[in-house]
């Protein structure tokens, strides 16, 4: 899946975890696995043997999001929980280092997998599920264009804590106007000169 700021494609467990690993290791970044089913990681070693095993998992299809000009592995993310009978799939285990969230190329990976699973797997129902504590995934999805279905309580216990999962999910009858917004918002003239976006992407979506 090719952007215009990121490529991605299957992980390479050697190469990623050493450019990832720099970038999510440090204390202040164990906020970034507070709500993930893994990590943090205290070695390199042990971020590549999770790529490894994510990257051998048959149930996940797990993908590197590197920067498209210079290469560098800046996140991972996944298809998880796919059902092709019922055309379902869901989106998770995302990973970005702090210089992707946050940032245009972040929201077009998001835009890319999206595109993907409705435009060339051809599913009908694309999900967003989050710990229901998680004040950021639970915003984002909603920017993203997910809608809010609900709260699965004590749905799973996580590093030994119980969890409640909040539900969102996408649905094809819905995605031409998503990705309409995704294309108006991704356009570089939505950008000024210091790369700060002109609309939001909600607001583009809501005018549609």
């Amino acid at each position: 899946m090719r952007g215009a700021d990121v490529i991605l494609g299957p992980l390479d467990p050697v190469r990623d975890a050493a450019e990832l690993f720099a970038q999510v290791s440090a204390p202040e970044h164990e906020r970034l696995f507070a709500y993930l089913f893994t990590g943090p990681f205290a070695t390199e070693a042990e971020l590549r043997a999770d790529l490894e095993a994510a990257a051998a998992n048959p149930k996940l299809a797990t993908f590197a999001i590197r920067d498209a000009k210079t290469g560098r592995t800046l996140g991972r993310a996944c298809y998880m929980r796919a059902e092709p009978t019922h055309r379902t799939v869901e989106v998770g285990s995302i990973l970005f280092a702090p210089a992707l969230a946050r940032t245009r190329a972040a929201t077009e990976a998001m835009a890319l997998m999206a595109g993907h699973a409705f435009d060339a797997l051809g599913y009908r129902r694309y999900e967003w599920k989050c710990d229901a504590l998680n004040a950021p995934s639970r915003a984002a999805a909603l920017r993203l264009g997910f809608r809010f279905e609900g709260v699965f309580a004590r749905h799973m216990i996580v590093k030994g804590r119980s969890r409640d999962t909040a539900w969102f999910a996408m649905t094809d009858d819905g995605w031409p106007r998503i990705r309409a917004a995704f294309d108006a918002w991704l356009d570089p003239a939505n950008f000024d000169s210091h790369g700060r976006q002109r609309l939001r992407l909600e607001d583009i979506r809501a005018a549609l």
